[in-house]
Parts: C-alpha cells; sequence; structure tokens
C-alpha cells in the first residue's frame, strides 16, 4: 500500500512539473517598456535602442511579461517575434529559457 500512495504521489509531483514546461510565441522587448508597449513589431526600435543602453531584455506573450535568465541570447533577438521553449518558475514571472529561436511569421 506504502508503494502505491508512494507512486501516485511521485505521478502527482511529476505532472505539477511538467504544467510549468512548454513553448511561447512572442516577442523579445525590454524590461523599460515590455508592459507600456505590449506584444507587437512596432516597437522593435525601441526595444533594440533600450537593450543596447543597458535595459534588461524580457519575453512578451499573450500580455504577459517574463524575465529571462538567458539575457545574451535575448539581447541578439531584441525586438523580434520569436518562439521561446523553457520552464516558467512558480511564481510564474520568470522563464528559464531552453532555446529561442526568430519565429517564422
Amino acid at each position: 500500500m506504502r508503494r502505491v500512495i508512494a507512486c501516485v504521489v511521485l505521478v502527482f509531483a511529476l505532472s505539477c512539473m511538467a504544467l510549468y514546461a512548454g513553448e511561447w510565441t512572442g516577442y523579445i522587448s525590454d524590461a523599460n517598456c515590455a508592459a507600456k508597449k505590449g506584444e507587437s513589431a512596432d516597437h522593435a526600435a525601441c526595444a533594440k535602442s533600450c537593450i543596447t543602453r543597458g535595459a534588461a531584455a524580457v519575453f512578451v506573450s499573450e500580455g504577459k511579461v517574463y524575465k529571462l535568465d538567458k539575457q545574451d541570447e535575448a539581447k541578439k533577438l531584441a525586438g523580434e517575434k520569436v518562439v521561446l521553449k523553457g520552464d516558467v518558475s512558480e511564481d510564474g514571472a520568470s522563464i528559464k529559457v531552453e532555446s529561442i529561436e526568430k519565429a517564422e511569421n
């Protein structure tokens, strides 16, 4: 009986962890303007400029702004529409990036 309970708990824990992993399409923006300008290609020049001047790169998807751990990769794609794969933190505020690729429009 203990083994059955342990297996159920393990399966539940792994299922919860899988909920945080994913793939999203959105834009690489700068931390200063992401909340104001939202998700669009219209502010690409602003994002590139702000990131060049030292602002952190963030990912904007479906109206939510996420902090990113791999800043160097993200900064290369500033202002671009991207496909991002990774794991969302438990608080939902950041993503541990697995990969970032320019999206095909």
